[in-house]
């Protein structure tokens, strides 16, 4: 891995730019929760593809997707950020790695690949995989095979997650362009996922103040002893913008519209979580849907639409770093 750039702020989120041994481009974070310091709570992010097939439309990835990545430039991700704090033995009490950055995971079988080999190659008794995922068409294979990685290797600490954003159809295809499960067999695979002693599927919901959302819709399909749901905000990426799609959720947790949607989800027996990152990270680039690369091919052509300010102190690799 030849590191090009590491930006960031070390207690919130560095988000590293390189070159993998086969030559894409990739982006790959670090992130804490503050307060918890990094020995409670670590957070790798990681791509699984260069450039991404799929054009959501509020993320700056899609739609310059060029190859997946194989399992060793995958790993190569982690191996990177592991090795500058930890060596192989990972001293976290949640060490989360989310293939969630750039590409989506069930397109690609190298993200099996890079599962099975990961409990062996570093001591982490705190490893904890999460894959994120729209559930594209045709992607049943894969999570077939993962949930027989799941029973193997991470019976009970592993955490699967459906992006979801709206439970109306056309919006839902109009957020995310491509043939997909429907909601219905979202449900299915996800019951069948999870088992006794297990943490409960996700289902995301990115909401823009337009987001349809309906909480009986919800109801009628998951089951909330098996799924919780997430609430995050969109973020202001150079998509969302485009798209005139405005954030439903503030900085600080308050819902601007669907203003009783948790308490309803509560009352039907719903685990929700509202996630809002820290407004640093839409500055660093870390927080979900923010593309550097994209940012960088904007600024190239002196185009503005929305203000990218990299942190003070910005960190680039050293040149021992870089060879490796």
């Amino acid at each position: 891995m030849k590191i090009i750039e590491s930006f960031g702020n070390e207690e919130l989120a560095i988000v590293h730019t390189g070159e993998t041994s086969k030559g894409s481009w990739v982006e790959f974070v670090e992130s804490l929760q503050p307060p918890l310091p990094r020995d409670e709570k670590w957070v790798l992010i990681v791509s699984t593809m260069d450039g991404c097939p799929i054009k959501c439309a509020f993320c700056d990835a899609g739609g310059s997707y060029r190859r997946n990545l194989t399992c060793e430039e995958i790993v190569e991700q982690i191996d990177y950020m592991v090795r500058k704090r930890y060596a192989s033995n990972v001293a976290v009490k949640k060490f989360k790695v989310q293939f969630a950055r750039i590409g989506e995971p069930s397109l690609n079988p190298h993200v099996l690949e890079a599962l099975e080999i990961l409990p062996q190659r570093y001591v982490a008794p705190g490893m904890l995989p999460s894959v994120s995922s729209m559930a594209p068409a045709g992607s049943k294979g894969f999570f077939d095979r993962l949930y027989d990685i799941k029973e193997r290797h991470y019976k009970g600490r592993f955490q699967l997650q459906f992006s979801i954003h709206s439970t109306d159809k056309a919006q839902r295809d109009s957020l995310i362009p491509v043939r997909k499960w429907s909601l219905e067999e979202i449900a299915e695979y996800g019951s069948e996922f999870f088992s006794e002693g297990d943490r409960k599927v996700t289902l995301n919901f990115a909401l823009s103040t337009q987001s349809i959302v309906d909480q009986d819709v919800i109801s009628q399909f998951f089951d909330p002893g098996k799924f919780l749901i997430k609430i995050t905000p969109v973020n202001p990426t150079y998509r969302s913008l485009e798209n005139e799609m405005k954030s439903a959720v503030e900085d600080n947790g308050t819902l601007t519209v669907h203003r009783t949607l948790v308490e309803g989800l509560h009352e039907r027996g719903y685990d929700v979580i509202v996630s809002v990152g820290e407004p640093e990270e839409n500055k660093i680039g870390s927080n979900c849907g923010l593309y550097v690369r994209r940012h960088l091919e904007v600024a190239k052509r002196d185009t503005e639409i929305y203000s990218f300010v990299k942190p003070e102190g910005i960190l680039k690799g050293s040149d021992e770093e870089k060879k490796n």
